[in-house]
């Protein structure tokens, strides 16, 4: 065993779990100003009490990807990629952009709260998953199962607000929206369906460290 890498690695975990620690936290925000907005002001002025605060807090999920390259996590740097900077477009050419025909609907919100309400679980789970000290039971069951109800909200939430604003953009980037669009369904189904097997994967680890 070379010995030499265990400081770095101690740092590198105590690292991931600041950061995962701090990105729960943020969402964690999100979410209740959200949720603190809606019945306050209304589903149409919900953007002006969260939407910067929103867009930085995705922003930094750019680490992520620095992440994967450098090897610091498993995450494979292609889906990270991909995850990241369908949520950075939403964010910021989509909604930043055109915030009229978006920022004002009802699906702004319903679409923050599936981001916020995964995105606490997600992390959370890595905060307890780097400590070494076992995950517990409910966080686990959240992480692979409220998917079932957050991805479809927050999927068909993303499509109207691209939708939305193809309606109003300029042409060239109209035309980026509505292939945005064309791969969504097909991607959609990919990543559900992963993540069903996901889910299967690790219920049935769970099932079989019950019995043991």
């Amino acid at each position: 065993m070379d010995t030499r890498s265990t400081p770095n690695r101690q740092l590198q975990t105590r690292y991931l779990v600041g950061y995962n620690l701090v990105c729960a936290v943020l969402w964690t925000a999100v979410l209740g100003r959200v949720i603190f907005l809606v019945p306050l002001v209304g589903f149409g002025n919900v953007h002006g009490g969260v939407g910067e605060f929103t867009k930085w807090t995705q922003t930094l999920a750019l680490l992520e990807v620095l992440h994967s390259a450098l090897g610091l996590v498993r995450s494979p740097l292609l889906t990270t990629i991909l995850q990241v900077s369908s949520r950075l477009l939403l964010i910021w050419a989509v909604v930043n952009r055109y915030p009229s025909p978006t920022a004002s609907s009802p699906f702004y919100s319903f679409m923050l709260l599936a981001w916020s309400v995964t995105e606490v679980i997600r992390y959370s789970y890595f905060v307890w998953n780097l400590q070494g000290r076992g995950v517990p039971g409910f966080v686990t069951w959240s992480r692979y199962n409220t998917f079932y109800v957050l991805y479809p909200i927050g999927i068909s939430s993303e499509c109207i607000l691209i939708w939305k604003a193809s309606m109003v953009a300029e042409r060239p980037l109209q035309l980026v929206f509505w292939g945005l669009l064309g791969v969504y369904v097909p991607g959609s189904y990919i990543l559900f369906t992963h993540m069903i097997a996901q889910r299967r994967k690790v219920m049935r680890g769970k099932a079989v460290d019950r019995r043991d």
